[in-house]
């Protein structure tokens, strides 16, 4: 015989309360149990085609160099490093189908997705159109006007008492505009502590490189030193990624610095457009263009090459370097 047991009244929604029934769980921990279970699943491979499918996009873009990541674990990697918390404020560009939109999202952070394909910004915006933790602009990010976004967002933080004075970037950028994305972001410790971005793993590992003395030194170093502290965190396997890369990837950490602890010059700008020997400026490119030339003679259509050797000796190198 089928039997039915019914629930004790204590267990029903609506029922007051005996003195007899255990005590409920404080409101907070109901709280965080719901969140819990609003959690959203996890991103994989299945769930990334089926996401490109529902609008119609069978293929990534070669041309924005579109890679989708299939691993969660490393999403939660990429916010670990950042040290996402709730109620911080995080930049993400090229959000893709959203796998790690989802990761800082479910962390608490407010997030701010740039991403130029119309396609993808739509799908992303779909996809988490229920929370109000998503800002999508549809834009190409080199040319995104980024402290009029954050500006606004985080004056309104602070004045409800929410804490983030800085915001965060986290990223799993194209590769083929890495270069462009690094040089637009350094310099905005203004605005942003730390930038986390999944690059492809040679030029991590160039960027983390602070050996003056190597072939590998480049004018991009000078730039990141001045600007960061660079770490390199770990590598990732080319065989996360949908569809797979030719190389494999890394996720590089730039703690970013503030005016007081750059370099004391008399202006980064200028800086940059020159390197000062002692009362000589000469170009930063000019210099490591002719890597294997002297600087006198590299340096010639800047000034004679007797003012060449004189700064070079007033800064204690050989005129022959």
């Amino acid at each position: 015989m089928l039997s039915l047991t019914l629930p004790s009244p204590s267990l029903h929604p609506c029922a007051r309360p005996r003195l007899s029934d255990p005590p409920r769980p404080p409101l907070p921990v109901v709280v965080a149990a719901a969140a819990s279970r609003r959690k959203r699943s996890e991103d994989d491979y299945h769930t990334t085609i089926k996401s490109l499918n529902s609008k119609g996009r069978h293929t990534p873009r070669k041309s924005l160099g579109q890679h989708y990541m299939l691993n969660s674990s490393i999403n939660e990697e990429l916010s670990n490093v950042a040290g996402v918390e709730e109620g911080d404020v995080v930049m993400e560009i090229g959000p893709g189908t959203g796998s790690l939109t989802n990761v800082l999202i479910n962390a608490g952070a407010t997030v701010i997705a740039v991403e130029k394909d119309p396609h993808m910004a739509t799908l992303v915006r779909d996809r988490f159109g229920c929370t109000d933790q998503l800002v999508v602009l549809q834009e190409d990010f080199t040319k995104c006007h980024i402290h009029s976004h954050l500006n606004s967002l985080l004056e309104n933080k602070n004045s409800v008492g929410i804490k983030p004075r800085y915001a965060k970037v986290v990223s799993n950028i194209p590769f083929n505009i890495s270069t462009d994305v690094v040089r637009q972001l350094l310099p905005m410790g203004d605005i942003f502590s730390e930038v986390v971005l999944l690059l492809q793993d040679e030029t991590a590992s160039r960027l983390a490189d602070c050996s003056l003395r190597t072939s590998e030194y480049r004018p991009i170093n000078i730039f990141v030193n001045f600007y960061s502290d660079p770490e390199y965190k770990f590598k990732v396997e080319r065989t996360n990624f949908f569809p797979q890369p030719n190389v494999d990837a890394a996720v590089i950490r730039f703690k970013l610095k503030q005016v007081l602890d750059y370099p004391p010059v008399a202006s980064p700008k200028s800086f940059f457009s020159m390197v000062i020997l002692d009362l000589h400026s000469f170009h930063v490119n000019s210099a490591f263009n002719g890597k294997r030339k002297m600087l006198r003679r590299s340096l010639q259509h800047i000034c004679p090459s007797l003012e060449i050797e004189a700064a070079l000796k007033n800064v204690g190198l050989p005129v022959t370097v």
